[in-house]
């Protein structure tokens, strides 16, 4: 029987937050890849939902949340968060999440470790780089636009040619489509999470986090020669890594992420 998806709005000093959700029992909270949304969590959402109850959320701006005009940082994003777990009246949660949704993930079982039972870090990135760096490549090859500045839409071939790392092993069309609508979704707000995650002091917020971690890294994935940098600062770490994996490892591989996640929570 298919999965009913629920989907609702929180308000908060961001504006109103959307959320989906399904299942029942110990909730994990599922934190999306810059530029994307909670939609490309819905297989993962579908996978965890027989077992425990799956919130993913979308950041300001992105997704069907109300935009801000601001830089946030990614302790927003963390706040955010919190804001949609008081809502449901959530305690404590497991958190997910993968590259930018990894460093909102480590904000929150460092800063707020009180509502985190577990951390499982998916892609995490290790920036080393300074903010213009990091986004130099995205703004002049990776992410076009049209003359206003407005996210132009990609194709597979475009994604494949210019910016492979940040796909998928195996793109479809079903994931271009929805890449796609979240970068309207975010329109000319798209580098707001970027640069919040490339303003955030990753190495302090790994040394930081008090919560059992998991760090799931696809084998093709281009921070995974950084694995000994994460392990030096995170004191209770598992690490696995994902054959055949590669950037959105949340969409390609939502089945095997799902079942090592709920593995992971009832250990």
């Amino acid at each position: 029987m298919a999965i009913e998806i629920e989907r609702g709005l929180v308000k908060s000093r961001y504006g109103y937050l959307h959320y989906r959700a399904a299942g029942a029992g110990e909730p994990i909270v599922l934190m999306h890849i810059n530029q994307q949304s909670s939609a490309l969590y819905r297989e993962m959402i579908e996978a965890l939902a027989p077992h425990m109850r799956a919130i993913a959320v979308d950041y300001p701006s992105h997704g069907m949340s109300d935009h801000i005009a601001w830089q946030p940082s990614i302790g927003d994003y963390a706040r955010a968060v919190l804001a949609v777990l008081d809502a449901l009246g959530i305690e404590k949660a497991v958190v997910l999440g993968e590259a930018t949704g990894a460093g909102v993930a480590v904000e929150l079982a460092g800063h707020h470790a009180d509502r985190v039972s577990k951390a499982v870090l998916v892609n995490c990135p290790f920036i080393e780089e300074t903010p213009e760096q990091v986004l130099a490549p995205f703004k002049s090859d990776f992410r076009p636009a049209d003359p206003t500045g407005f996210p132009a839409l990609r194709t597979l071939d475009f994604m494949l040619e210019k910016d492979p790392e940040h796909a998928p092993l195996k793109p479809t069309q079903s994931w271009m489509d929805r890449m796609n609508r979240a970068q309207v979704e975010v329109g000319r707000d798209r580098w707001q999470a970027l640069t919040a995650l490339a303003q955030y002091d990753i190495d302090a917020g790994l040394r930081r986090v008090a919560r059992p971690t998991l760090l799931l890294i696809g084998d093709h994935f281009y921070f995974r020669h950084k694995i000994p940098k994460i392990e030096e600062r995170v004191r209770d770490l598992r690490v696995e890594i994902l054959a055949d994996a590669r950037f959105n490892a949340g969409w390609e591989r939502a089945s095997e992420i799902a079942a090592k996640a709920v593995a992971f929570a009832k250990s």
